[in-house]
């Protein structure tokens, strides 16, 4: 039972998701919001509305191993499993100025939470603060830098597929306000739905609850990211993919990491050791840094992504995942 709770709570948060997204947007449009502010708030938001949820109640009931995993896992879940797809069967060129911007942030914001795990081992309310304050300065240099240039850098440093500005504005304000509040909701249910069943399960299984955090939660709240490298493929957009990829992994540093610490403070889990050390230290975190370098600096250096990075990567999440539930 616990298992199917979990399946319908991740439909229940992914078609929420789409429903808040897609309201927020109404709304903004009805009060002639530019869809450079729309593209920089709610959608790259909601592009990782799923994981922030699911980390921000965890960390409220007190499950600090759950989001900090989910939070890890979901970087190394879109970058070694769903962009690696897009690697081996669609390599595409990149534009490196574009994508050189949310790179420098996402590695940016992942020194200073490199930091406070291997140095303080844990995360403060401060380390938090200081997460979300540089998602705030980030959505901030994206607003500025596309009144300053007729090209759509929004597109380009977000990846935020175009059809979510295909809405009108011209829907009913009072329904698109209900919409809102009833998909919030539910997202608020759907997450508690997930973070108590995962609990369960690790439980009953006697799994630590960082590995259903990293792993199974991980994999289900990535859904949104993996539907859109799947289409970006089919249509022959795979820089689309790449870029989505690279902003939804820092917003899962910043957004996801830095509100769930600073709800509540938490240190690493301590259910895996090896030799005495924190198995995350050496597993988890490193794990989560290799595949983002994989994945980010060849590419920077020749403009272009490479099939080998995608089976590397590929490999690597194998490997992850037999760790984590067999050794």
């Amino acid at each position: 039972m616990e298992f199917l709770f979990i399946i319908i709570g991740f439909v229940l948060l992914i078609k929420a998701s789409d429903y808040f997204v897609d309201a927020s947007i109404d709304i903004a449009k009805i009060f002639n919001i530019s869809e450079i502010v729309i593209g920089a708030t709610i959608v790259s938001i909601g592009t990782t509305l799923p994981e922030t949820m699911v980390s921000a109640t965890s960390a409220f009931k007190g499950y600090g191993d759950i989001a900090y995993g989910n939070a890890l896992g979901s970087i190394i879940c879109n970058t070694s499993l769903i962009s690696a797809l897009t690697l081996i069967f669609t390599p595409c060129n990149v534009d490196k100025k574009k994508m050189k911007v949310p790179v420098i942030f996402f590695f940016s914001s992942f020194a200073i939470y490199l930091f406070c795990a291997y140095y303080f081992n844990g995360f403060s309310r401060i380390s938090g603060i200081i997460l979300v304050s540089i998602f705030i300065v980030y959505v901030a240099y994206i607003i500025h830098t596309n009144r300053n240039n007729n090209n759509s850098a929004v597109s380009d440093m977000i990846e935020i597929d175009s059809e979510e500005f295909k809405n009108d504005g011209s829907k009913n304000i009072v329904k698109s306000i209900i919409i809102l509040i009833l998909s919030a909701a539910t997202i608020a249910y759907a997450s508690n739905m997930l973070v108590d069943n995962g609990t369960l399960i690790a439980h009953k299984f006697g799994v630590p609850e960082s590995v259903i955090g990293i792993t199974m939660l991980a994999l289900g709240t990535s859904l949104p990211e993996l539907s859109t490298a799947i289409t970006s493929m089919i249509k022959g957009h795979s820089n689309l993919s790449l870029g989505n990829i690279v902003g939804a992994n820092f917003f899962n540093v910043v957004l996801v990491s830095g509100l769930s610490i600073t709800i509540s403070p938490f240190n690493l889990p301590t259910s895996k050791m090896i030799n005495g050390i924190n198995a995350s230290l050496l597993v988890d975190v490193p794990v989560t840094l290799f595949v983002m370098l994989i994945l980010c600096i060849p590419t920077l250096i020749i403009g272009k992504t490479r099939r080998w990075q995608g089976i590397v990567l590929i490999i690597t999440y194998i490997l992850f995942i037999y760790y984590q539930f067999v050794i």
